[in-house]
């Protein structure tokens, strides 16, 4: 993990990506949370033979192992080339193995633009909260900007809180439409248990985000719902000041702590 000051979720160097305090998870202090490296996963998708005119319409993500704040590395290529739509996968890699894969589908950019439904009370309307005590004074927690403007952290139930990074993803670089919300959609769970969070885990096993367009604005909104049943499931709408940009799921693991 790098001990400099930290200004970025990871630093490059070389072949490696570096991460920093601000990549660690509220359950773990040796685990990253998972929306700095999914953020990471899909910069290495958006970036592998790009074309002018395509856009990436879902990503998915599978989360095989808890990530380390250490050194990683990935690689990405085009599994389905195509004139119009191309499949690519992609592998986040630490020194123990792979610890995430990916797949996306990359379409030629439509015509059109709608953007649908007028997106929630926007973040200045929104209430500033801090995170709940993770027992870490450094992490995702501090990285990242929040605004509720339903639900809170603690408060079980659906929430819609508007989310922004404090950090690049990679030092020296602007963070893309696609890496500012796939950082905060792994958060739908999160914000949105349907249970005591004191008294339950919620792991999730991946994270699906499927766009209609990138956001527009640095801000990226959840609104998240948790369901319960013999397992879990996360439903996030999400938007930007705009309107709706698409939607995430993800699959959870419940159960008693």
């Amino acid at each position: 993990m790098s001990e400099r000051p930290s200004e970025s979720f990871y630093v490059a160097e070389g072949e490696h990506l570096i991460p920093t305090a601000l990549t660690r998870g509220p359950w773990d202090a040796g685990a990253q949370h998972a929306g700095p490296p999914s953020a990471l996963i899909a910069r290495a998708i958006e970036t592998c033979e790009p074309r002018e005119g395509m856009q990436i319409g879902r990503v998915t993500v599978e989360i095989l192992h808890p990530v380390p704040l250490e050194p990683l590395t990935l690689t990405a290529r085009i599994v389905r080339p195509g004139r119009s739509v191309e499949l690519l996968e992609a592998s986040l890699q630490g020194p123990q193995g792979e610890l995430m894969r990916a797949s996306a589908w990359r379409l030629e950019a439509g015509a059109g633009g709608a953007r649908g439904d007028a997106p929630p009370a926007g973040p200045a309307e929104g209430q500033r909260q801090d995170f709940f005590p993770t027992g870490q004074e450094v992490g995702y927690h501090t990285a990242m900007e929040y605004r509720f403007v339903r639900g809170a952290f603690l408060e079980p139930g659906p929430a819609t809180v508007w989310m922004r990074m404090g950090v690049p993803l990679v030092a020296g670089e602007r963070p893309t439409g696609l890496q500012r919300v796939m950082v905060a959609a792994d958060s739908g769970n999160g914000v949105s248990a349907a249970l005591d969070w004191r008294e339950h885990l919620f792991i999730n096993t991946d994270l699906s985000v499927h766009l209609l367009r990138l956001p527009e604005t640095d801000w990226v909104c959840l609104e998240a719902q948790t369901l319960i049943g013999a397992s879990g499931m996360a439903d996030t709408a999400v938007w930007d000041e705009c309107g709706r940009i698409g939607r995430a799921v993800q699959t959870l693991l419940v159960r008693p702590r």
